[in-house]
């Protein structure tokens, strides 16, 4: 049965069959050679997708849709060049600072990167920076946005491997600011050793002045984050419910607070949000009946003896499960590997006495560094996309930000309290 399984994923995947359809057709293959019925592939869909939780995930996609035609993003972009932009390599930073305060409303890595790339691609270039080095920065400032909650991998992850997915959304916020000022330290460095990114002297109260301009600007856009994360930690209501009311309040801030988004603009941004809803659902479902076919020939508890026969050390498995997740990452997309990886890896990491919401956070980490390893890398496709530009030609920057990364998710791996300190304190 996994034989038929894998042979009918590889197979087609090679012919660049939709991930979706393969998983289902696969699935359906696997049922009928072990004689079960076909039938349990649409109960077990509709079971997958028949989930309170989930509905969080169309509401943050639209959400984050909402907020950047309605001038939210751009606000938090000149908000974040005010706060960093007055030091060499400044506006890079500024980049991954605005992918920051983003990120505490999108949810969505690539919606993070496109929104702050189509500004500050075009603006890193004037200010000297390569071009290529501008879209790389962005595409890996990009990746916060399922690391900082909201996050919509998060919430697949906390479905698929019974973990609080409030307990996912705190213990996110110190690895994905330490992870922000790895890259900012990494811009600023660069930034002086080319000698790009040569800024004047501003004095301090002019400095203030601009700060306090584009905080007062941005404080609708500010305030968002602060409601939606507050209610969700004080208990006030669930990530779903916040999700809802992200809806709503970045329509009402955009519309009639900004006054930038348009009635006209509410039926595109429903069909784009429609149409990545669905694509994400689908995997969901379809991956829910694999998950099945693998649970039922008990893959997980096979590979748990196995990694335990290999080793006990949990520094060991540690190190064999970001090895695993990177090469996983550069081959599918994130929420395909953790729907698929999930429920074989969280199991055996709770035998290694592993933190569930820890091991959570390494897997998040690892599929947002995915999202700069080709081919799938879905913000390098993305970042080119906006830059007009090859991904080819990213190459040397990408490699300089993803061996910071790699460093990253190593002290993140082996230092459990950056991701459970903040948990614990607010529990």
């Amino acid at each position: 049965m996994i034989t038929a399984l894998l042979i009918a994923v590889v197979v087609l995947l090679f012919f660049s069959v939709p991930v979706a359809v393969c998983l289902g057709f696969a699935s359906l293959i696997a049922l009928y050679v072990k004689g079960i019925p076909v039938v349990n592939l649409a109960q077990s869909v509709y079971e997958a997708l028949d989930s309170f939780a989930l509905m969080a995930v169309p509401f943050f996609i639209l959400a984050g849709s909402l907020m950047q035609t309605g001038g939210i993003s751009r606000r938090l972009i000149a908000l974040a060049n005010a706060l960093v932009g007055w030091f060499r390599g400044g506006l890079g930073s500024a980049s991954v600072l605005a992918s920051m305060f983003f990120a505490t409303i999108s949810g969505s890595s690539s919606a993070t990167t496109a929104a702050i790339g189509s500004t500050l691609i075009p603006a890193m270039e004037k200010k000297g920076y390569p071009k290529p080095f501008a879209a790389a920065t962005c595409a890996a400032a990009g990746e916060l946005g399922v690391i900082i909650p909201p996050s919509i991998p998060m919430v697949v992850y906390g479905l698929v491997a019974n973990v609080s997915i409030g307990s996912l959304f705190i213990a996110g916020f110190l690895p994905g600011l330490m992870i922000g000022l790895s890259l900012v330290a990494t811009i600023v460095v660069v930034a002086r050793w080319k000698g790009f990114d040569l800024v004047p002297v501003v004095s301090g109260r002019e400095w203030l002045s601009q700060l306090r301009k584009a905080f007062v600007d941005a404080f609708w856009a500010l305030l968002m984050p602060v409601i939606i994360l507050g209610g969700i930690y004080t208990g006030l209501f669930t990530p779903t419910e916040a999700s809802v009311i992200a809806v709503v309040y970045g329509f009402a801030v955009g519309k009639f607070v900004y006054r930038e988004l348009k009635w006209s603009d509410l039926l595109p941004i429903f069909s784009k949000s429609m149409v990545a809803t669905s694509l994400i659902m689908l995997i969901v479902g379809y991956a829910a009946i694999f998950g099945y076919v693998l649970a039922i020939e008990q893959v997980p508890q096979n590979l748990g003896k196995a990694i335990g026969s290999f080793s006990t050390n949990p520094i060991v498995f540690m190190l064999l499960v970001n090895v695993l997740l990177f090469v996983v990452g550069t081959l599918l997309e994130a929420l395909v590997t953790i729907i698929l990886v999930a429920p074989i890896l969280a199991p055996v990491a709770a035998t290694f006495g592993i933190d569930p919401t820890h091991f959570g956070i390494i897997m998040i980490v690892n599929v947002a560094i995915g999202m700069l390893t080709p081919p799938v890398a879905v913000n390098l496709v993305v970042a080119c996309k906006v830059a007009n530009l090859r991904m080819s030609q990213l190459t040397r920057p990408v490699c300089l930000y993803l061996a910071v990364l790699t460093l990253d998710v190593l002290i993140i791996s082996y230092v459990p309290a950056i991701s459970t300190w903040l948990p614990s304190v607010l529990k």
